[in-house]
């Protein structure tokens, strides 16, 4: 499907997808063609249906990653082959989000000893000290780190949006250990060999599981976990889920809420009202 990856690849950038969104859905679209072994354009309703119940049943998806492949064919046939009649029946499909893998703070510590390399230990320490997504903490410039405020600048963060972090004192440390080390050439803290200058996200991706595996973790965790304990930790430590939500970039604060379902800490601290029964702090019950 050389033309139309191509035609649809400019549909996508047209309406302002940002890059890996555009890589997502189009690799969504190729596994489509790939499942019948033709072209969408030759395709309509009854595949997609078909499409989609395999992708249910047989590989069992989350209900996330469903959700992306309905928007994937919903913007292929309603933006790039015009045919939105064919997906006008298309929902994307509703379950119970899951709970994020937290780590607790000695597993972090544990995964980042077993990175050797400087340079990736330096990433992944980035994306628990500040919260980052991956795609953010390999995206920093090196202007971006402002030792005097203590901040570091995201430029593009999820949906475009840029924000300010804080920048831990240890964080900040680990840094010029790394900078008098490796002396990055270009404008990216964290080059790469790649076309777009920065460390690439996949290698990093494989770091960390080697690390987790390393480390002798045997649940099943991924580099977004450190975002999640990142979250986790400071809404343990008392920090306002607003603050959280500004640190994190996220749009909704129900998206952030979703932690308080994974602390631990916080619940195990809660008082049963069983307990107040009978004492000085029980009487607002009557």
């Amino acid at each position: 499907m050389g033309a139309l990856r191509e035609r649809m690849r400019e549909s996508l950038e047209l309406r302002g997808c940002r890059p890996n969104t555009v890589a997502t859905y189009l690799g969504c679209a190729r596994r489509f063609a790939a499942y019948f072994m033709r072209s969408p354009a030759e395709l309509g309703a009854e595949e997609i249906r078909t499409f989609l119940v395999h992708l249910m049943r047989e590989r069992k998806l989350s209900f996330s990653s469903q959700a992306v492949y309905v928007a994937a064919l919903r913007a292929l046939y309603t933006e790039t082959l015009a045919r939105s009649e064919e997906v006008q029946w298309l929902r994307a499909p509703k379950g119970s989000p899951r709970l994020p893998q937290v780590l607790s703070g000695t597993e972090v510590r544990r995964v980042l000893r077993a990175v050797r390399s400087l340079r990736h230990r330096a990433v992944l320490m980035t994306c628990y000290a500040a919260g980052l997504r991956v795609t953010e903490a390999c995206s920093l410039q090196v202007e971006d780190v402002d030792s005097r405020r203590m901040v570091l600048h995201i430029r593009d963060g999820k949906g475009g949006r840029e924000r300010y972090v804080m920048l831990s004192r240890r964080l900040l440390s680990f840094l010029r250990k790394y900078w008098r080390k490796v002396r990055p050439p270009g404008p990216y803290l964290f080059p790469g060999r790649g076309s777009t200058g920065r460390i690439s996200r996949v290698m990093v991706h494989r770091t960390f599981r080697a690390a987790v595996r390393d480390a002798g973790l045997s649940r099943h965790v991924t580099t977004h976990s450190l975002r999640h304990s990142f979250a986790t930790h400071l809404l343990e430590c008392g920090v306002d889920v607003r603050v959280i939500q500004a640190l994190l970039g996220h749009a909704s604060i129900r998206t952030t809420t979703l932690y308080a379902k994974v602390t631990t800490g916080l619940i195990g601290r809660t008082r049963s009202p069983l307990d107040l029964l009978g004492t000085p702090r029980g009487a607002v019950l009557g």
